[in-house]
């Protein structure tokens, strides 16, 4: 069967990330259909917006547009008229809800969620904790975090915070290792504790990945610690003693094996937001 191709234009007037993520998540839901993305962001006057028209003219293709002036949304409409181009405002429905909801007009400011507000300066500080205590640095500050997340080597602790802290949620980490103590903090601290595990084929596969990127040359730093990072038995033995340690004291454990960073955070700020929860024992 051969695979259809589209090119899709996302005109925004802001940096577009609103768009991307709604055409990208609508987008997976096509497999026999190449959909190619041609980003327009920050357009924000006639004269940008008719240089716009002019490339989709040349390359042809449906527009899904975010624009919220009524003077740009007007050309727009015209402007794909006239090339018998489809166009999808994916904001004035729901601006219009909204409105008719609130009983409030809309200022249709460009870019209105990217204010550097309160909330903008909380994912700063959020972005700096994850920086400083990621993989086990500064235990000493756990109890400043909104959430503790633990497991073993390469179960995407790092990665998911910071993610996290795109959302403002401040996220320390800290390393299981099998027959090294955790730091005594995490058994005392009254924030949310939540685990990490993966299936272990999954794992093996990511640490063989990790070792040949920090290996390139194929030679080992250390052979027998390295063949236990990578052999089956070893790391079944420690994905179990990871999840007993967490049992123990009573943290959730989230398996990320078929989970994207996007659904392992989700589920997190599931558990951290129930009324109610702690985290600890």
């Amino acid at each position: 069967m051969n695979q259809k191709t589209l090119t899709l234009h996302l005109v925004s007037e802001a940096t577009g990330q609103t768009l991307d993520s709604v055409a990208r998540a609508c987008i997976a839901q096509f497999p026999n259909t190449e959909i190619r993305l041609r980003h327009w962001n920050l357009i924000r006057s006639r004269l940008q917006l008719r240089r716009v028209l002019r490339h989709i003219a040349l390359d042809r293709g449906p527009v899904m547009s975010s624009l919220t002036d009524p003077a740009l949304q007007a050309d727009m409409e015209a402007g794909c008229a006239s090339m018998q181009v489809r166009l999808l405002d994916v904001l004035d429905s729901a601006v219009t809800f909204l409105s008719e909801e609130t009983g409030e007009e809309a200022t249709r400011h460009p870019g209105g969620q990217y204010i550097m507000d309160e909330n903008y300066y909380q994912r700063i500080e959020a972005m700096h904790y994850v920086l400083a205590h990621d993989d086990g640095q500064e235990t000493n500050e756990l109890n400043e975090a909104d959430v503790v997340l633990v497991g073993v080597s390469r179960v995407s602790k790092t990665p998911t915070c910071f993610y996290l802290a795109n959302r403002g949620i401040k996220a320390a980490n800290v390393p299981l290792v099998m027959g090294i103590e955790p730091p005594k903090a995490l058994f005392t601290i009254k924030r949310p504790v939540i685990g990490l595990t993966i299936d272990p084929e999954t794992l093996i596969e990511i640490r063989r990945t990790r070792l040949s990127q920090m290996i390139p040359s194929g030679r080992l730093r250390d052979p027998a610690a390295d063949y236990a990072y990578i052999d089956l038995e070893k790391v079944q033995e420690e994905l179990r003693w990871a999840r007993r340690l967490c049992r123990h004291h009573n943290w959730p454990v989230i398996d990320v094996t078929r989970r994207s960073i996007e659904e392992t955070s989700a589920s997190i700020l599931d558990l951290i937001e129930t009324p109610g929860y702690v985290g600890t024992t």
